[in-house]
């Protein structure tokens, strides 16, 4: 079976203005994958690149891109954390987003309060750097990553987000909580 994964770019926003190099892998490209493995004995879920975040400047760069030249706080394992997210499914129909409550999520990282493909995706994985503070991503993950086949929000016979569903968030990582 074949997995989607989801996409990486972390770019810190500029706390003054700097400028900001982007590294752009010559070996990636839209839709390739870069291995990033569940914990989970089903199949091995990938990372793949769909979209990447902008440096300082709003421009488009697809492939796998991130800032350098300064460091910006990274958290750390069970570490709590919050970000900003909107959550919506592959037809583009939203099921949640910190923003319309106008509150940040808080979990800690890595110690499976929220989805494995979040905890990946945030704490970095196999070449992947992790997001750092202020970062932006936009996370395609595999329902194995996700809720699975057994869905989320499932009340009467419909759920919110239905069985093996592909989900997409956009997160801002506002980082320690």
């Amino acid at each position: 079976m074949s997995s989607l994964g989801f996409s990486v770019g972390t770019c810190s926003p500029p706390i003054e203005q700097r400028k900001c190099r982007v590294l752009l892998s010559n070996s990636l490209s839209k839709g390739e994958a870069i291995n990033l493995r569940s914990k989970q004995k089903v199949s091995d879920p990938e990372l793949s690149l769909v979209q990447s975040a902008s440096c300082g400047r709003r421009e488009t760069i697809i492939g796998f891109g991130f800032c350098i030249g300064f460091v910006d706080n990274v958290s750390a394992l069970a570490e709590t954390s919050s970000a900003h997210y909107v959550g919506r499914l592959e037809n583009g129909k939203v099921f949640d987003s910190s923003y319309n409550r106008g509150k940040p999520l808080t979990f800690r990282i890595g110690v499976g309060e929220v989805i494995k493909g979040w905890d990946q995706g945030i704490l970095g994985s196999d070449g992947i750097p992790p997001m750092l503070t202020g970062g932006k991503r936009t996370l395609k993950i595999p329902p194995e990553l996700a809720y699975g086949d057994r869905g989320a929000g499932c009340k009467g016979g419909s759920c919110l987000i239905p069985p093996a569903s592909v989900l997409l968030f956009d997160i801002e990582f506002i980082g320690k909580a």
